[in-house]
């Protein structure tokens, strides 16, 4: 692990450093010899224990190691295909507001996708720079170059929202608020049409709400993009989960829209399958995450939301949301928090970033090693966790090496908490009462090159269609969508 270095140290590296390169003209090879920013943040053993977001940014100089290199092969991996190259020249001009403007002509929400996207998998993956210096996790900084400006935007009241087109008549439901809803509704208001979003829950923003931690999306952020939304007339009904409240079909032809999208993500958790899941102590992440960051458990002079106390707790799981999980748990006051994963370090799919700041706070995290059963005492509460090991067998269908059980390992880990993260799958509310809507063996609905579904006037995309996936997969088909619906609905 790297010397941690407060935020004073690395704003002073950093301005010795553009006092060196400011109003000079540098060479791509000077470029790429700035060093790279680091993220300033809290000391991991004071932030492990506050949902104080964790990390800042120095701007200027990291965007100078931008080289604006020919065909922007870092726009190529962004799903919505934000203008990287155009938005950092105008952060390397000091014009912090072109850069947000610049982003939001195809993301209206970049300290959000600044802050959740994965861009060492997507943008950063692409970057001329990290391939130069022969080190992908030296490209350009992208993502905290978007954050950073969306933030400067927001903090100093730079804010403008979208002007829509004439009025058109035409009128759109989009089920859901997550980052595809969201999305969806920006674009389509844009064009003039109305739009009115049902969310199923009293607040908005989908997983951005009840998924991420504070600590790692402030909802106040989310809250913002949603007023902006509100601003440019946007309608939303909380409270309304379709397919009871009301159906789909009854919106469409009850209720006059002319078409809708389906934005509902992937809430349906997935169990381990084995003995003592039951017990008291045994939580889906979706229930550990919502009471905390949806109900604020976390919170105990002012929040109502019971809180389990847990002293050790153990994670199953490798991706993002096992993340938020274990790093949750340290700050709701587990002493000991195990994140428990069948194969190594090199083949989790949460991020870096996610992963390390989870090893900074004293997350334990216990590689191939998987659970068997979990055991409680006689009044049904959980007690520990029968743990085997593994190796890693051939590839997969992922191109994982597959973990292979070893027998006769089995161990057991004391604990009395234990959170499955192992991802979603579609709830299946939405197929159960929409005839004709067609969905795989998963529930996933089926649609195609431009998100329509199976059913006419109605569009759907994001994890409802893609599984557990990310904000801006989610976004990327959101918009796509958009495109589709705007072009049905000017031809009708």
């Amino acid at each position: 692990m790297s010397e941690f270095k407060t935020t004073e140290m690395l704003q002073e590296e950093a301005a010795k450093i553009w006092a060196g390169i400011e109003g000079k003209t540098l060479t791509p090879k000077d470029r790429t010899a700035i060093p790279q920013q680091e993220m300033p943040s809290q000391e991991p053993t004071v932030r492990a224990h506050n949902m104080s977001e964790v990390a800042l940014t120095q701007a200027r100089v990291e965007a100078e190691r931008c080289i604006q290199c020919g065909g922007a092969p870092c726009k190529k991996g962004c799903p919505v295909a934000v203008p990287i190259p155009e938005f950092i020249k105008h952060i390397q001009q000091g014009d912090f507001k072109g850069a947000v403007d610049t982003i939001k002509n195809t993301n209206l929400l970049p300290a959000i996708c600044g802050r959740v996207c994965p861009q060492e998998k997507q943008c950063q993956s692409f970057c001329t720079v990290g391939k130069m210096l022969k080190s992908p996790e030296k490209a350009v900084a992208i993502g905290r170059l978007e954050r950073y400006v969306a933030d400067w935007e927001r903090a100093n009241n730079k804010i403008t929202v979208p002007t829509p087109a004439p009025e058109t008549g035409k009128r759109v439901a989009v089920i859901g608020s997550g980052p595809a809803g969201l999305t969806v509704a920006a674009d389509i208001r844009r064009a003039g049409h109305s739009v009115t979003v049902f969310e199923a829950f009293q607040k908005t923003g989908g997983v951005m709400v009840y998924g991420i931690p504070e600590f790692r999306l402030p909802k106040a952020i989310v809250a913002k993009e949603v007023e902006n939304l509100k601003k440019m007339g946007v309608e939303f009904k909380t409270s309304f989960l379709v397919g009871r409240t009301a159906t789909l079909e009854q919106l469409l032809d009850s209720e006059g829209f002319d078409a809708a999208f389906i934005g509902t993500g992937a809430g349906l958790p997935k169990f381990l399958g084995i003995e003592g899941e039951n017990l008291i102590g045994v939580f889906s992440a979706n229930e550990y995450l919502t009471r905390s960051n949806l109900m604020k458990a976390y919170d105990r002079e002012h929040a109502d939301t019971p809180l389990f106390e847990a002293k050790r707790v153990a994670v199953f799981g490798g991706g993002n949301v096992a993340m938020d999980g274990a790093r949750t748990a340290l700050r709701l006051g587990a002493e000991k928090v195990y994140c428990v994963y069948r194969r190594t370090r090199a083949e989790m799919p949460a991020r870096v970033e996610e992963v390390a700041h989870a090893i900074e706070e004293g997350v334990d995290f216990h590689f191939l090693e998987n659970p068997t059963k979990f055991i409680g005492d006689e009044k049904g509460r959980l007690t520990g966790v029968e743990l085997l090991n593994y190796e890693l067998g051939e590839p997969d269908a992922s191109g994982r090496r597959k973990p292979v059980a070893i027998p006769g390992t089995e161990h057991v880990l004391e604990i009395d908490a234990a959170v499955v993260a192992l991802g979603n799958e579609s709830n299946p509310l939405m197929s159960q009462t929409t005839e004709g809507l067609n969905v795989t063996k998963r529930g996933n609905i089926i649609v195609d090159e431009n998100q329509k579904t199976s059913i006419p006037r109605v569009w759907a995309g994001g994890d409802i269609v893609l599984g557990a996936a990310t904000v801006i997969l989610a976004m990327g088909e959101g918009r796509r969508a958009a495109a589709s619906m705007n072009e049905y609905l000017a031809g009708k």
